[in-house]
């Protein structure tokens, strides 16, 4: 087997643990607004000109079939709701209750272009999101697919993280710090982040149990598989890089990996094992 120097050319070393990036003051007119538990944020069909991002707490979103309430989806700390109100100039088409006490960010109009540019990864997630909408409700427009609940339309492959050994035989990512490990994907594209909530896309190894910093992004990185040889991509828009063996992958670029190769993804270590 070539060794890894071999494989790919060198690039500048960088520190992994110091790349993490700071969040940057969005704008004079964002601020935040605090509501308890069952507080309800917006109501369906009210006009709006603003979108939320969670700070703290979580909150639910609901919408009314045959006149009774019934919850769309949980979202937490860091995902966004209300946006189509700023893309769409739209009545809200669901409704926003506090499930716990929260903090959220409110930006308007005049901030949202700020936020764009200083936070990437929101407008990439909203793209997803929008593009997830798009491909689900093609083919089913008429059956009214894109109102159903965001866990009935997940299909996309998983794989659970595992105590070390309970993974055999297969290319796996494995965490040194907890024993812990996952699969690839059979199909040959592996996603890995953490769940998002705001979109309902799930990668195929979440980290966010390994990620207590919550230093991935929701899409954070591709494990790609060509004729047996694999190859990570760092995704565009995710915070605080890919690195292989110390490397910082340029955003959107692939690097080929092989046995016992060690990745970051943000703050979180994991070897890549083919044995």
């Amino acid at each position: 087997m070539k060794s890894n120097r071999e494989r790919r050319p060198r690039r500048k070393e960088r520190d992994c643990m110091t790349e993490s990036r700071t969040a940057q003051p969005i704008g004079e007119n964002e601020f935040s607004c605090t509501f308890t538990a069952g507080d309800r944020v917006f109501e369906e069909g009210q006009p709006g000109n603003e979108m939320f991002i969670i700070q703290t707490g979580q909150v639910e979103i609901l919408i009314k079939i045959d006149g009774e309430e019934h919850r769309l989806t949980l979202l937490e700390e860091g995902d966004f709701f209300g946006e189509m109100a700023i893309l769409e100039d739209l009545p809200r088409t669901a409704a926003a209750r506090a499930a716990t006490d929260c903090t959220l960010v409110r930006i308007d109009r005049g901030t949202f272009d700020q936020l764009v540019k200083n936070d990437p990864e929101i407008a990439i997630r909203m793209l997803r999101k929008l593009s997830f909408r798009l491909r689900e409700a093609g083919p089913t427009l008429l059956d009214g697919v894109a109102e159903a609940p965001v866990q009935q339309r997940e299909v996309q492959e998983r794989a659970e993280l595992a105590p070390r050994g309970a993974v055999t035989g297969k290319p796996r990512l494995v965490c040194p710090d907890t024993d812990m490990e996952a699969p690839l994907s059979s199909s040959g594209i592996t996603t890995i982040g953490r769940f998002d909530s705001s979109t309902g896309l799930h990668p195929t190894i979440d980290l966010k149990p390994l990620d207590h910093k919550r230093s991935t992004s929701r899409r954070h990185a591709v494990i790609e598989e060509r004729e047996g040889v694999f190859f990570v991509r760092d995704e565009v828009g995710a915070a605080n890089g890919t690195f292989v063996n110390g490397a910082r992958l340029e955003p959107g670029a692939s690097v080929e990996i092989v046995h016992e190769d060690t990745l970051h993804f943000g703050l979180v270590k994991m070897e890549f094992r083919v044995d």
